[in-house]
């Protein structure tokens, strides 16, 4: 993959990026596409940007993205660009600054590329395949954090079971939060529900570029452009707890997969 290609998926997401900021924190247009789903213009029009932009750049890769009908044809595609136009609508929706543009690029069924384009918190995160994961050009590492108690977590609060963590600022993107583990700004980041590749392509490279661990909730390997866009959980760790994060919530994980 090369590094020519990458700044060029870098420059299109903070292309689009700097679309959306021109309207954050003004009047927007909003409804819901599912009960509690919201989405709104900025998200439509950022999604068109992309497509176009991205499209040239590779005219035979597939698209696989949330704010656009899925295609069955991406899955003979030997690449495929994963989007998430506004990734955290719902903070870009309150005028907070947790929200980013999310591209990536599969092969195989893996991320090769993946940038994160925060302008509201002036960041803009790059990872390639092989090659390490930056943020605004500095090269990035996940923690050496050794014992799973004290590990930070991106969290509101924290159940009763994990009082024994340490909770930290929690934007609204899973893929904010997810590169916060990227950066060592957090420890683990955990969900146990259904989720869509979209959400988390790009940053499950950048985080593994950074030396973080990332597997399902149920510490399986994640793989991209399947028939069935989703998986169950998330878990993304500084490498030395993994194995620990990954026992402790296993029984929850389970028991909630029994109740679905």
């Amino acid at each position: 993959m090369t590094d020519a290609l990458a700044r060029s998926v870098a420059a299109v997401a903070e292309e689009a990026a700097a679309h959306a900021m021109a309207r954050f924190g003004r009047e927007i247009k909003r409804w819901e596409k599912s009960p509690g789903q919201l989405v709104c213009d900025v998200d439509l029009a950022v999604d068109a940007m992309l497509k176009e932009r991205l499209g040239a750049l590779i005219p035979d890769a597939g698209w696989l993205s949330e704010e656009t009908r899925d295609d069955a044809r991406r899955l003979d595609c030997a690449r495929v660009w994963v989007v998430d136009p506004i990734d955290g609508t719902r903070d870009f929706l309150r005028g907070r600054p947790g929200w980013a543009v999310s591209v990536a690029l599969v092969e195989s069924g893996q991320p090769v590329i993946g940038v994160l384009a925060a302008p509201a918190r002036g960041e803009c995160w790059l990872a390639v395949a092989g090659k390490g994961a930056t943020r605004n050009g500095e090269r990035m590492a996940a923690s050496d954090r050794a014992l799973l108690a004290g590990a930070r977590v991106p969290a509101d609060a924290l159940p009763k079971a994990d009082r024994d963590f340490v909770a930290v600022a929690k934007p609204n993107a899973i893929a904010l939060r997810m590169a916060m583990v990227a950066a060592g700004e957090a420890d683990l980041l955990a969900t146990a529900r259904w989720g869509h590749e979209w959400d988390v392509a790009a940053s499950v490279l950048i985080a593994r570029e950074a030396g973080a661990v990332v597997t399902d909730a149920l510490g399986a390997p994640l793989s991209f452009n399947k028939p069935d866009a989703r998986a169950f959980g998330l878990l993304a760790t500084a490498p030395a707890i993994h194995g620990a994060a990954l026992e402790r919530l296993r029984p929850r994980t389970e028991a909630t997969l029994a109740r679905i």
